[in-house]
């Protein structure tokens, strides 16, 4: 017996030293489980040491009443008291559990399980099953105490062994560690209470390899493992199969003639209020997740109609709101909002400012609409407002938010100015939100257009305009093969004969059905569409084509073509004019290619480079619509320009004055600034708009020597206009009749810059001392 004693209880100091180093080895919170399976371990082996006392100290002794009391309980408390602290470790080992209701949930499924377990044992090793015979263990308190500490134990363990995650091998030998301690301890007490040495020797050495068990498990630094805690995977065995075997033993032990005393029915009782209280704690929970999951699922849902950058309303939610107020009956007002020029912000600032850009809007939306309205993003720099009321109040709050947008946006590299354009639609009759949306971004279209930073109301005829421009594009696409497109020429005369020297190259556009369109409607919207290109070199080659023919002729003359800053910064366009040239066997210097003033204010640099290029090939370049747009005298300088041709504006702003202390004629005094200006630069300078007598006499005295206008005449088919070359040329032709008032000669030209930008390098095209020709440097 003592060489059975001695190695158990050896083994069982061991392991409560490991247990008690392994709990010295951790810090702070994680200490805690280990302390308390430090102290199951240290009960335990109180236990186990009393009970080996009793054995080796009275071996012989016979089971008797008066044992039944004293150490046997002493020892079952200790026993109890491990079991708790074992149970309260594993529960707060971490990664077991991870709240207390979840702590709850493992209990009650604990107490389930032990509760069964003690009621089978119950069944079976009472009468009449009797399943130990003779060595039915004699009731007593202490017996009684270790048998309920050893099912609490187990089920507890047994709970967590099964929820843990895998691999379970630390889990598992933890368990069957802390399960050999409790049914160790329930034979060391029923060993003292029986009398049997041998009993409480070989179970205090189980309990022994229990806390080794135990000590090896927990040995590592890391935690055993996860435990599973969810509320619906696999919750229902932990409940039917206790069920299910208390159920099947009773049924058995009534089979048996046996009867329930108190502790079958309090163990039955106490089975139904935890699968009761489980139950409970379940549907708890289940009503917990399920609010959990709407309010997530409203949350999702919300976010899908939410435009996450600016916080407002997404395309999504606008359309949610259209649809409601379409379903309430209620008028709504749409208002329409692009940012002009963001696309800017984004190219020069970068898109993190862009995006802070489009946050402060968001911003500014939200604290200027009234109490209902909704501001959404559509995507970009679009923007919405929906207001629910009168329609008269949409234009107060556009006009306030024309301001409120249009005010500086503060960034840490410096400030941001934009505009907005806004267009306001309202409902017509029946709601219908689709048709709400299309007009309030036809009205916001019509704004951009009509120059940006303006408040537009739909009306009825955005419809047939967009219409009328979507048919112009499709229409457009196909207008070169159909043959639709013609040229016409506006002679350009020579002053003061008005002798026609050469034309301008106009582009018309006759439709079979929509018949004569207008070019200042189809070139915005070939520019736009990006058809631009291809119409500009139909127009040079048709161009180059019929000066060819006149020069063939005879004709002592040259024409000039429109380009566009989209076609100018095209890198293939130089190569373009010299291939119509070339295919057509034009004399570059015939060619005069014209550059509207606007074109000077996008990239002066590039612009350079760009008639450079040109100028290389032998045509010459004249500056369109000059005084109208915005070039300034140091621009102009250093263009390469050959030709100006004065707007219209500068012809016919002012009555014509007569000089000061002088008898000369009247004269336009912007003219003869331009004249000069033009004269100094080595440039030939062109009338543009002379409309009347009146006009030609001014700008004759100014010593202006080419003029172009309705007086000379409107663009004319190529055959009218070689009919007036004929008649200009034919040996009984007379120069033009001039208005009644003396006009003087043409002043003489300065000569050219030499080498400057502004020169040609070409010689004079028409005949020299005549005051006729080509305008030459």
């Amino acid at each position: 017996m003592v060489a059975v004693a001695l190695p158990g209880a050896l083994v069982a100091v061991t392991a409560a030293v490991l247990l008690v180093g392994s709990a010295r080895r951790r810090t702070g919170p994680d200490r805690r489980p280990y302390a308390l399976l430090a102290s199951a371990g240290a009960l335990a082996l109180v236990g186990l040491l009393v009970g080996v006392g009793l054995a080796l100290g009275d071996p012989h002794h016979a089971p008797h009443p008066a044992r039944l009391n004293g150490w046997p309980v002493l020892i079952s408390v200790a026993v109890a008291l491990s079991g708790l602290a074992a149970a309260a470790g594993l529960l707060r080992l971490p990664g077991v559990v991870v709240s207390p209701a979840a702590t709850a949930r493992l209990l009650l499924d604990a107490l389930i399980v032990a509760t069964a377990l003690w009621f089978v044992g119950w069944v079976l090793f009472s009468g009449p099953t009797g399943l130990l015979g003779s060595a039915t263990p004699v009731a007593c308190p202490a017996i009684l105490l270790a048998t309920v500490n050893a099912a609490l134990t187990v089920g507890v363990t047994l709970i967590v062994v099964l929820r843990a995650d895998p691999p379970r091998g630390r889990f598992g030998l933890l368990g069957a560690g802390v399960t050999a301690v409790a049914a160790g301890g329930l034979g060391v007490v029923g060993g003292v209470c029986q009398g049997g040495p041998w009993m409480t020797l070989a179970c205090a050495v189980l309990l022994a390899l229990g806390l080794l068990a135990v000590a090896f498990a927990v040995h590592r630094v890391e935690p055993p493992g996860q435990v599973d805690v969810d509320l619906i995977r696999r919750d229902g065995a932990y409940a039917f199969v206790p069920m299910f075997a208390m159920a099947a033993s009773a049924m058995y032990h009534l089979a048996q003639g046996g009867r329930f005393d108190a502790l079958g029915i309090v163990a039955g009782s106490v089975e139904g209020f935890a699968l009761v209280a489980r139950q409970y704690l379940t549907l708890n929970d289940m009503r917990g997740y399920a609010g959990r999951l709407a309010e997530r699922e409203a949350h999702f849902r919300e976010l899908a109609h939410t435009d996450p950058l600016t916080g407002l309303a997404n395309r999504r939610g606008l359309l949610r709101e259209l649809q409601r107020c379409a379903e309430e009956g209620i008028g709504c007002v749409l208002l329409g909002l692009d940012l002009d020029g963001f696309k800017n912000v984004n190219d020069m600032r970068g898109h993190d400012v862009g995006d802070l850009v489009l946050a402060e809007v968001g911003r500014r939306l939200r604290g200027n609409l009234r109490p209902g309205d909704l501001a959404a993003r559509l995507g970009g720099d679009e923007f919405a407002v929906l207001m629910r009321g009168h329609p008269a109040d949409a234009d107060v709050v556009a006009e306030r938010l024309l301001g409120v947008l249009g005010r500086a946006y503060e960034q840490p590299d410096g400030p941001v100015f934009l505009s907005v354009s806004i267009g306001v639609a309202g409902q017509r009759g029946e709601p219908d939100s689709v048709a709400l949306l299309r007009h309030a971004d036809l009205a916001l279209r019509y704004a951009k257009q009509r120059g940006k930073n303006r408040v537009e109301r739909y009306d009825g005829t955005h419809d047939q305009l967009l219409l009328r421009r979507t048919r112009l594009e499709h229409e457009m696409r196909g207008a070169i093969e159909r043959d639709e497109l013609r040229l016409v020429f506006q002679p350009v005369a020579s002053l003061p004969s008005v002798r026609p020297v050469g034309a301008e190259a106009l582009l018309r556009w006759r439709h079979p059905e929509l018949g004569n369109v207008g070019p200042d409607e189809f070139i915005p919207l070939a520019e736009e569409c990006g058809m631009i290109a291809k119409l500009g070199a139909w127009v040079l080659h048709q161009a180059c084509w019929q000066l060819s023919r006149w020069l063939s002729d005879g004709h002592d003359v040259w024409v000039s073509v429109n380009v566009s800053p989209r076609e100018l910064h095209a890198p293939e366009y130089v190569v373009q004019v010299a291939e119509a040239l070339r295919a057509h066997h034009v004399p570059p210097q015939r060619l005069v290619l014209e550059v509207t003033e606007h074109a000077v204010a996008t990239d002066l640099d590039e612009l350079i480079r760009r008639l450079t290029a040109l100028r290389r090939t032998g045509v010459r370049i004249a500056l369109d619509d000059f005084g109208a747009g915005y070039s300034s005298l140091g621009q102009l300088r250093r263009l390469p320009i050959d030709i100006l041709k004065i707007d219209h504006s500068l012809v016919s702003e002012h009555e014509p004055v007569r000089p000061v202390d002088t008898d000369g004629p009247a004269f336009a005094p912007m003219v003869d600034i331009v004249m000069r200006l033009g004269h100094q630069l080595g440039m030939e300078v062109i009338a543009e708009g002379v409309t009347t007598p009146t006009e030609l006499a001014a700008v004759v005295a100014a010593g202006c020597r080419f003029g172009q206008g309705a007086l000379f005449g409107w663009g004319v088919p190529a055959e009218h206009l070689e009919a007036m070359l004929d008649a200009a040329t034919s040996p009984g032709a007379r120069p033009g009749v001039l208005p009644a008032a003396p006009l003087a000669g043409p002043r003489p030209m300065p000569a050219p810059r030499a080498g400057g930008t502004g020169s040609a390098q070409v010689g004079p095209l028409g005949k020299a001392g005549t005051g006729d020709g080509v305008p030459r440097s």
